[in-house]
């Protein structure tokens, strides 16, 4: 008969594994002035001086995947009440700098010119996504890969 191994033991085992973290990124769609528009923040790393990114963050060690999403958007726009579709998980190595992390991407397409949004940063910005060739981090990939998951959308389910 096989002995089972307790978590702990299995964690000793598979230390390397457990260094790795987990984040989100909101790429937030508004068209506005009959262009399509991604609402972006200034990158705060050195490595990435005078880039914009998306609006993102690690998931906290006492939170749901799930919920961390609506925490960053409610944190840097005041917005609680958004519809976001989880789109993709982004992990390839060496995509942040400071080292193993696992981003998963959600998107939505919003009113911009709702008095619901709070922009009280400074660095948070509209930023037309045609104009846009580079993002911090793997951010340009991520966009893109929302952008053409929006397209999708509108074409199986038309808005208008």
């Amino acid at each position: 008969m096989q002995k089972l191994k307790t978590a702990a033991i299995e964690k000793t085992s598979h230390q390397d594994y457990f260094n790795i973290a987990v984040s989100v990124d909101c790429v937030i769609f508004s068209y506005q002035n009959k262009a399509l528009k991604v609402l972006l923040i200034k990158s705060d790393l050195q490595e990435f001086q005078d880039l914009y990114s998306l609006l993102g963050d690690l998931v906290g060690p006492d939170e749901n995947l799930e919920d961390a999403p609506y925490r960053v958007l409610h944190e840097r726009t005041g917005l609680h009440d958004v519809y976001l579709e989880q789109v993709h998980t982004f992990g390839k190595v060496g995509r942040h700098p400071s080292g193993r992390v696992i981003t998963t991407a959600y998107f939505s397409l919003i009113n911009g010119k709702s008095g619901k949004l709070q922009i009280t940063d400074n660095d948070v910005s509209w930023h037309k996504v045609d104009n846009i060739r580079q993002l911090a981090f793997d951010h340009k990939k991520i966009l893109d890969t929302c952008l053409q998951q929006l397209r999708e959308k509108v074409t199986e389910h038309p808005i208008v």
